[in-house]
């Protein structure tokens, strides 16, 4: 019964007949609730919609941290990424892996890949790329006027013996 009660201080209930399609919410058969509440609703309906409850609208702005000129270090399981690619497909589609990661850790459309990375990445060939990387991922200033990017993301290799404990780190940046 305590379970019903914060149900219902979570939701705002409605009861309709028929599932409308075009919404999005929790729906629940009338047999999963209790008699009292089934013998309240009407005899046509046969499903319960819950909506969620409207959020309260404060004036809290939140910062964006993504203009802020940030360096850390990743670890980049490529082997779940190119899983099932064929073998002259592997290599290349790390390394899209790789800018489509950075890309969304950093929030930069613009991704600019180290010579180093990429010496890494293939190393073994186009058939076997590394099962995990460690990576840098530094985001910078673009210095060129005309680009419509104010920052972008430089990803440099982190040469590493063991990936084991090793999780996402905050790096002090050398510039």
């Amino acid at each position: 019964m305590i379970n019903f009660v914060v149900l219902f201080l979570l939701f705002e209930v409605k009861i309709v007949v028929g599932i409308p399609r075009r919404y999005s919410c929790l729906v629940l058969p009338l047999t999963s609730l209790s008699y009292i509440f089934r013998r309240r609703a009407q005899q046509k309906s046969t499903h319960i919609i819950l909506y969620m409850a409207p959020t309260k609208k404060g004036e809290k702005k939140k910062r964006s941290a993504m203009n802020e000129v940030v360096t850390r270090e990743y670890t980049v399981n490529l082997h779940k990424r190119v899983h099932g690619m064929g073998f002259k497909k592997r290599a290349p589609r790390a390394v899209k892996e790789i800018r489509k990661f950075a890309e969304k850790m950093m929030g930069t459309p613009d991704v600019r890949i180290d010579t180093r990375l990429n010496k890494q990445v293939w190393a073994k060939g186009v058939r076997s790329p590394p099962c995990r990387l460690r990576v840098r991922l530094a985001r910078k200033r673009n210095e060129d006027e005309d680009s419509p990017n104010k920052l972008y993301t430089l990803v440099t290799y982190v040469p590493v013996t063991t990936f084991k404990r090793l999780g996402t780190v905050n790096v002090e940046s050398e510039d």
